[in-house]
């Protein structure tokens, strides 16, 4: 199998430590191991990736570029140099899908406008696979990513979102840390209707996993304790 020469390839990672071959394709693994180039959030983190899906390559001799939120864009555009010589590069997330709630989609838009080729591999996102199994509207929803962190600012804006659930049908999507997850839960509770749809998505993919679509009337009868782990959060 040969890889396009001097492309950037936008390279998915499994959402937690659960086993690698039920969530990554084959396919990947072989572009993969042609690559000794890589743009990477966390170096720890990228390297325990690529052995544990069986990349032989010693370190020493490959070329990792750190890309955050600290990043400049002169820094992206030097990244990319590299395809100019015919090398190709992988864009790796730290979980899930590149440049889908990642800063990597600052390096996709740079290579888009130096005419470099974007190749997207198939992998797991934990929003649009909470999204598949809620039930709610798939056909037109938005992602807010994280929302205010301010008790008084959330509250608003939960509002905001659950205004256009109900006006406009739009599934309303978002995220939040970990160890906020029962905080958020308990505003949703708080200020949403009754008849508001709540899907909570937690650790997706890994073996533990809850899905679990309810009213808010019914959530508040339920009684549920978010743990502090991964959870999407959509209303509907």
């Amino acid at each position: 199998m040969n890889i396009h020469k001097g492309a950037l390839y936008l390279i998915p990672t499994p959402l937690g430590d659960g086993d690698i071959n039920q969530v990554l394709p084959d396919y990947n693994r072989l572009i993969i191991m042609k690559l000794d180039t890589f743009v990477v959030e966390e170096l720890r983190t990228a390297r325990r990736f690529l052995r544990k899906i069986g990349y032989t390559k010693d370190f020493e001799e490959v070329n990792f570029f750190l890309l955050n939120e600290h990043t400049q864009s002169e820094e992206l555009t030097e990244i990319l140099q590299n395809t100019g010589d015919g090398k190709s590069v992988g864009l790796l997330s730290e979980a899930g899908c590149p440049a889908i709630a990642d800063p990597g989609a600052s390096l996709v838009n740079i290579a888009h406008q130096a005419g470099i080729k974007v190749i997207p591999l198939t992998g797991p996102s934990s929003i649009i696979l909470a999204l598949m199994a809620s039930g709610l509207n798939g056909q037109q929803f938005t992602f807010n990513g994280y929302l205010p962190v301010k008790l008084f600012e959330r509250k608003q804006k939960l509002k905001e979102l659950e205004r256009l659930v109900l006006k406009l049908s739009i599934t309303q999507i978002f995220i939040e840390t970990p160890y906020r997850n029962q905080s958020m839960f308990d505003s949703i509770l708080e200020v949403c209707n009754e008849s508001t749809l709540l899907c909570i998505a937690i650790n997706i993919t890994m073996p533990d996993e809850i899905i679990l679509t309810k009213s808010i009337k019914e959530w508040r009868r339920f009684k549920f304790t978010l743990e502090k782990k991964p959870a999407v959060f959509l209303l509907g």
